[in-house]
């Protein structure tokens, strides 16, 4: 077959349908012989415009030898459209050629009435499920298409794995995850995994959903009952398999079958993945450590963090609690979560996705449930698919999905997503003010007000070493001014030693105008070194600093830094922007570029410390310069924008980002208190009612309020830093 290179759902274990049908047949008498594409010889994953699963045509028909062939037909097919492989395969046949889509649940099913049309070749197309239906077409033929009968899963026979080349089947799964090209994803195959199915159907009415394709009967689960559970686990353990890939709709809708099912995987000794996933409400906390150890990840879905949503558009009939509940547990367990969510439903508000969003985010950061946010898709044949207008219907297995769905706003809220949730997945840093002394008196400092002290360096040395055995491998210097601190040199040597791999340093950079002190700065094993600078030139720069000599120093202190810094450490430049000096934005950038700095960070005003709204430009005059300046400068400088609202800037949102690596910041006071960053400055920042419904809303942090207010406290500790990740989920 051929899929889509974004492709959906489990195409290596699509056989199964196939499989089971064979096993049927020659239960009820026939004479089977099984040609299985992903156990030949030549069975791989093979790429192109297009990927392709499975043997060669050829290799296929080498081994049909038949006067009736049953060719199982699955939606990666691309029904009804005429896939070039299958129809490849069919003009090689004689004899009568039965499709049959051998639906056996838990994978999508994509409705279509054109089937035959696609495929003259096919005598006949039996929909849905086969066993019961293909059976009597073989004792009395008759063309055209068929409704598949819902077969007693009681009475179904054992899936003919007997009649496959299982190390060849394997052998094609190993080959398969090594040319990906990616990770294996959440839901990794084992060395020996063989696909199942304990339950077919779900009895919940999800408007996305198309589990139970047969529309004109009631929408119901059949389970195998416990004995023949019991049966077919232990073929399969017989068969070889040391990993089930459970393809169940939702195997926990009834919780004897799901205990019965854990109580047999125990025995056995399988391991599992369950790529569909379970109902929230239907796990229990007992559920989650007795499949800790067995499974790679855990799922559940969501589709909205709008309780109006879940309830009145997707017919969920599912308490979100129940998700934040499941988090709470799997970190309890240890067992990684994925909880899915579709944005652009139908009806959906702006400020509901939003909420879907929040709630993933929210999800994510404190309980580390990672989220799989995805574009409502109609499949045909859904309610969905009905009633959404603005989505096209799939046609193909992946882009939409994956990619865009060429609607604009949709598209704006999933980039910001993703951008939003690579800042909280990324490299946590510590902050650490090694000083409040400083030999500037900036209009706007944030920790102008404070004591002039230095940090203990006994104390800032353990410090370090804390936050190092626990991962974190970044930390920033900051002040006051660090390099007024005695100790900051063997700070730094202290961090490289212990095994902190990006070290920065911001400075007002004066003291550097001594090049001995310069050069032993930036050969102490800092990474990067961020120099201060405020306007362009000697006056500008002194009414922001308050120092006439400020200006000729820290140049000096750049040149020098410039001068005898190694091969690898970046220097760039800061400015805070303020009414005075935020016309002068474009001088400044020139300034860096001529002094031989390639990075410019432009800082709007924070209300802590001296400063207020008397020194505050207006934003949205400011925003426009920055806009003017990054237009003309971001082909050859590295520009970020920090603490501005999202909206000031629309079309340079890329240079926004940075404002949300507070998001994973700690930050050490001179006394030793550590604060969340991000919590600490959200003490002072808020959003108006038209937030809501912004596209960017969940990476803005919003405005910043400059009235006088307390400081806040938010005392952590360096555990809080973290979160639990797994590796094998999907990033």
């Amino acid at each position: 077959m051929t899929i889509a290179r974004d492709f959906i759902d489990y195409p290596q274990v699509s056989n199964l349908g196939a499989v089971q049908l064979a096993g049927s047949l020659r239960a009820a008498g026939h004479d089977v012989q099984l040609v299985d594409a992903f156990a030949l010889p030549g069975s791989s994953l093979r790429w192109d415009d297009r990927a392709y699963l499975g043997a060669p045509v050829s290799e296929v028909l080498e081994r049909v030898d038949g006067d009736v062939c049953v060719v199982a037909y699955s939606p990666f097919h691309r029904p009804p459209h005429r896939d070039p492989v299958l129809a490849e395969l069919l003009s090689g046949l004689s004899g009568r050629v039965i499709l049959a889509d051998c639906h056996q649940s838990g994978q999508h099913y994509v409705e279509s009435t054109g089937v035959l049309d696609a495929y003259p070749e096919a005598h006949a197309w039996v929909k849905y499920e086969a066993e019961s239906t293909v059976d009597a077409l073989l004792r009395e033929f008759r063309p055209g298409v068929h409704l598949g009968e819902r077969p007693d899963l009681g009475e179904l026979a054992l899936p003919a794995w007997d009649l496959v080349d299982r190390e060849a089947y394997w052998r094609f799964h190993r080959r398969f995850e090594g040319r990906l090209g990616r990770a294996p994803g959440a839901f990794p195959l084992g060395a020996r995994t063989l696909p199942l199915v304990t339950t077919r159907g779900c009895p919940f009415t999800c408007i996305h959903c198309s589990s139970n394709p047969d529309r004109d009967q009631p929408k119901i689960q059949r389970r195998l009952p416990l004995a023949a559970m019991r049966e077919l686990l232990e073929a399969l353990k017989a068969w070889g398999a040391d990993t089930l890939y459970v393809l169940d709709e939702l195997i926990n809708v009834r919780r004897e079958h799901f205990d019965a099912f854990l109580e047999l995987v125990d025995e056995l000794d399988f391991r599992f993945e369950v790529p569909n996933g379970f109902r929230a409400d239907y796990l229990e906390p007992r559920h989650f450590g007795r499949m800790r150890g067995r499974v790679t990840t855990i799922s559940v879905s969501a589709e909205s963090g709008s309780e109006r949503v879940v309830r009145e558009v997707v017919d969920k009939k599912l308490d979100l609690e129940h998700i934040r509940s499941a988090a709470r547990n799997a970190q309890k367990a240890g067992v990684p979560l994925l909880v899915h969510y579709m944005i652009g439903l139908p009806g959906e508000s702006a400020a509901e996705i939003n909420e879907t969003l929040e709630l993933a985010l929210q999800l994510w950061d404190a309980h580390g449930a990672y989220p799989a946010v995805q574009f409502a898709t109609p499949l045909p044949g859904t309610e969905l698919a009905a009633q959404a207008k603005s989505l096209p219907l799939v046609d193909d297995w992946g882009p939409l999905f994956q990619r865009g769905v060429g609607n604009a706003e949709l598209e704006a809220f999933m980039w910001t997503f993703r951008q939003r949730l690579r800042e909280s997945s990324g490299p946590k840093k510590l902050i650490m003010n090694v000083t409040y002394v400083c030999n500037n008196h900036c209009t706007f400092c944030a920790v102008g007000t404070r004591t002039q002290v230095d940090g203990h360096p006994t104390r800032q040395r353990e410090v370090l070493d804390t936050y190092r055995r626990h991962g974190i491998t970044m930390v920033d210097f900051d002040g006051g001014e660090p390099t007024l601190n005695p100790e900051l040199v063997g700070l730094i040597r202290h961090a490289r030693r212990i095994g902190y791999e990006r070290i920065n340093v911001t400075t007002n950079g004066r003291l550097c105008a001594y090049e001995d002190f310069a050069t032993k700065l930036v050969t102490s094993g800092l990474t990067t070194l961020l120099f201060s600078v405020h306007g362009p030139d000697m006056k500008s720069h002194a009414r922001e600093v308050g120092v006439a000599e400020a200006f000729d120093q820290t140049l000096a202190g750049i040149r020098h830094c410039v001068a005898n810094a190694p091969q690898g450490v970046e220097l760039g430049m800061n400015i805070t922007l303020t009414k005075t000096n935020y016309r002068k934005l474009e001088a400044v950038a020139q300034l860096a570029w001529d002094e031989g700095l390639k990075w410019l960070n432009i800082q709007f005003l924070t209300p802590f410390g001296r400063a207020t709204t008397q020194h505050a430009p207006d934003p949205a005059e400011a925003a426009a310069v920055a806009m003017d300046v990054i237009a003309r400068w971001r082909d050859r400088m590295k520009l970020q924008v920090i603490n501005l609202p999202w909206c000031f800037m629309p079309g340079f949102e890329e240079h926004l980002v940075g404002d949300a690596q507070k998001l994973t910041r700690h930050m050490v006071f001179v006394n030793n208190e550590t604060v969340n960053l991000a919590d600490y400055l959200a003490e002072r920042r808020y959003k108006k009612p038209q937030c809501a419904s912004c596209p960017r809303a969940i990476f803005c942090s919003g405005f910043y309020q400059m009235d006088d207010v307390p400081e806040p406290e938010w005392l952590v500790t360096p555990e809080s830093l973290l979160k639990p990740t797994n590796p094998n989920l999907p990033r």
